[in-house]
């Protein structure tokens, strides 16, 4: 039976944990000139968010505040909060502690990982999930780490432009969870969402910079998208 033991959530995250090495080697590679190998493994352990660390090491290098980087990191990570009221509905008979352990390590990729075997069963155990999980935490780690302990070897580590990276994996992720969604939404619900991310983005940047228009519309999309889904 799918969806059930932590060893079938880990082997189901392999394709994203390799992302998230050679990721993770990248984000890696462009700390290296400001933090060492320790100091990365302990914000990939403590702050595990990929956009995220990628932001702080580019405020890092401008020396900004700690209150603006707080601040940064706050709002890129605040879309988990939609991420983990989507996926509770799918383990109300998981207890609150199993829960928080699946809320604290989700991410846009397990999350994409779990709609994926949603796809497949609809019983899906936490056991599994925390396997998901665990995976793609423990490969995060591991490539950053590496990353940096590579990147201290290079002359100039930002001339590969390698920030280029999450965004390569989240567009390969966006395609393979666009087509499961062609098959299990409607076509009208699909096309509501995205009309109301483009809308409110178009509308967002006549008050705010592009990076937090896309923030807010997308924060928007999540909403709608999960009212929808209640109905």
């Amino acid at each position: 039976m799918r969806g059930q033991t932590f060893k079938q959530g880990a082997q189901a995250a392999v394709p994203t944990a390799l992302g998230y090495i050679g990721i993770g080697l990248a984000c890696g590679i462009m700390a290296a000139p400001h933090m060492n190998p320790l100091e990365m493994g302990l914000m990939s352990i403590l702050v595990y968010a990929g956009s995220a660390q990628f932001a702080m090491i580019g405020l890092f290098a401008q020396q900004a505040p700690v209150l603006v980087i707080a601040l940064t990191v706050f709002l890129i990570n605040i879309r988990n909060l939609l991420l983990g009221l989507h996926a509770s509905t799918l383990f109300r008979k998981s207890s609150l502690t199993q829960n928080i352990v699946i809320g604290s390590f989700l991410t846009d990729e397990s999350y994409g990982v779990l709609m994926g075997e949603r796809a497949h069963t609809e019983e899906i155990a936490a056991s599994w999930m925390m396997g998901n999980n665990f995976m793609s935490y423990a490969s995060w780690i591991v490539g950053t780490v590496f990353g940096t302990a590579l990147g201290a070897l290079l002359p100039n580590p930002e001339s590969f432009g390698l920030d280029f990276a999450l965004v390569a994996m989240f567009i390969g992720i966006f395609s393979s969870q666009f087509t499961i969604m062609l098959r299990r939404v409607k076509i009208k619900k699909l096309f509501l969402v995205l009309g109301v991310v483009g809308l409110s983005y178009l509308l967002l940047t006549i008050l705010l910079q592009n990076s937090l228009a896309v923030l807010f519309a997308t924060l928007l999309g999540c909403t709608v998208g999960v009212i929808l889904d209640d109905k």
